[in-house]
């Protein structure tokens, strides 16, 4: 079992930035694949960006590139999701994600999942 927990989430305006973190307990964090999603209301949960278990291959959502970056710290079990030039667009709940697997952690088969965090972009 791996339990997650999000934060950082929070208001911004537009052009800002925010740092969300997911904070990691359970089996060795270092053997899974992480992955950031996020749902609008009314919209599905979409993928936004997954990294795998050493942080050497990191993946994103075309709408996402060059504007956020995801990372990990495995000595501190927590994997990160920097978010500059925020967009009204990007309001959502955002979510962490887990699994052994880089192919699925980009999708919402993802094993294990947090509770989310809201991040809310001002115009």
């Amino acid at each position: 079992q791996v339990q997650l927990i999000e934060s950082g989430g929070g208001l911004v305006q537009a052009g800002g930035s925010l740092r969300l973190s997911c904070a990691a307990s359970g089996r060795p964090f270092s053997s899974y694949a992480m992955g950031w999603f996020r749902q609008a209301p009314g919209k599905e949960r979409e993928f936004v960006a997954a990294i795998n278990w050493s942080g050497g291959s990191t993946y994103y959502a075309d709408s996402v590139k060059g504007r956020f970056t995801i990372s990990r710290d495995n000595a501190k079990n927590t994997v990160y999701l920097q978010m500059n030039s925020l967009k009204p667009e990007d309001t959502a709940v955002y979510y962490c994600a887990a699994d052994g697997s880089e192919r699925v952690v980009v999708t919402t088969e993802a094993k294990y999942w947090g509770q989310g965090t809201q991040v809310t972009v001002s115009s």
